[in-house]
């Protein structure tokens, strides 16, 4: 049973974000680390699963200038049963942003910020048209998430 362990909590609504999701997990299946990995939907996700967590993920588009309903009623969810048990976690978030994100990422960080959580890099705005390298960026950054949780970098 693996002792230590990387939550992704997502919402995928369209084919490319189902395939940004997939790379994620791939990455962090690549080596034999025995990290667990748990990747849930927003709204399938809860308190609990953020409280084994040792690391996060989050993946959302940018929906209106914001991150996706089911991320928010996600944050609406757990933030209080995690606010005093889960500060520091180590975090990172994937924003699908077709213009701008930086709506999304402004409301993530406030959010994270009163969580105390601890953002192990900047958030991942992947604006534009879609790209197919972004699936390899991805994919490295799970890899990268499980070796620094294995080596007890984050």
């Amino acid at each position: 049973m693996p002792d230590r362990s990387l939550l992704i909590v997502s919402h995928l609504p369209s084919d490319n974000l189902k395939r940004l999701g997939a790379a994620l997990e791939a990455g962090a299946g690549r080596n034999s680390s025995p990290i667990e990995v748990l990747h849930k939907p927003a709204f399938g996700s809860t308190a609990e699963d953020v409280l084994k967590a040792d690391a996060i993920v989050l993946i959302t588009p940018e929906n209106l200038g914001y991150m996706s309903g089911a991320l928010k009623d996600w944050f609406d969810r757990i933030y209080y049963p995690v606010l005093e048990k889960k500060q520091g976690l180590p975090l990172v978030s994937i924003i699908r942003a077709g213009h701008d994100g930086t709506g999304t990422e402004r409301a993530i960080r406030t959010i994270a910020t009163g969580l105390r959580w601890r953002w192990v890099q900047e958030a991942i705005v992947l604006r534009g048209d879609w790209q197919e390298s972004w699936l390899q960026d991805v994919e490295d950054l799970g890899e990268a998430l499980v070796t620094a949780l294995d080596s007890g970098m984050i």
